[in-house]
């Protein structure tokens, strides 16, 4: 198992889950949406607003398919599982976490984030039903769902280095 990738709706936890999980596993660590703002030098909204979701979506694939060989943790952009191909790219190239939040505890944490810009352009229900819509796509691409709801942050990485450790034959 060379990587380790945290996939789910946005809000969800990946990059506070991610961060954590680098360091108690000691692997680097990831956010996918920053290493696409850094290779392309402009905003994850500049991108959008420029070359739309579309080219975003590409260049999201295209990071899955060139970013280091190496062992590491990778925090995904919320849309990424939607394209069959990166569900593929990061089932074949490392364990795959979904995890799973509910709406209402994902929308109480992105109601307000100006660096997420189809939160900015919807309506809670329209990302309601995005939610619902990509929750099969996590699904299909997950090795293993984690439930967060109810669950502390340290609850949720103690799961995740079980599993890993578990995988890895060394519990």
């Amino acid at each position: 198992m060379r990587k380790i990738y945290l996939v789910g709706f946005m809000g969800c936890g990946k990059s506070a889950l991610g961060r954590r999980l680098s360091y108690l596993l000691k692997l680097p660590y990831y956010d996918m949406d920053h290493e696409i703002v850094r290779q392309q030098g402009m905003t994850i909204p500049q991108i959008f607003e420029k070359y739309g979701e579309a080219r975003f979506r590409e260049i999201e694939t295209e990071f899955l398919k060139n970013f280091r060989d190496e062992a590491c943790i990778i925090s995904t952009g919320g849309g990424v599982a939607v394209n069959g191909e990166n569900r593929k790219i990061m089932r074949r190239s490392g364990l795959v976490f979904f995890l799973d939040a509910t709406f209402e505890d994902i929308y109480k944490r992105i109601q307000h984030d100006p660096n997420r810009p189809i939160v900015q352009s919807s309506t809670k229900e329209e990302l309601e039903e995005l939610y619902h819509y990509r929750r099969k796509f996590y699904r299909e691409a997950g090795h293993i769902q984690v439930l967060t709801e109810g669950r502390t942050m340290r609850n949720i990485l103690e799961y995740l280095v079980f599993q890993v450790k578990r995988l890895k034959g060394e519990r």
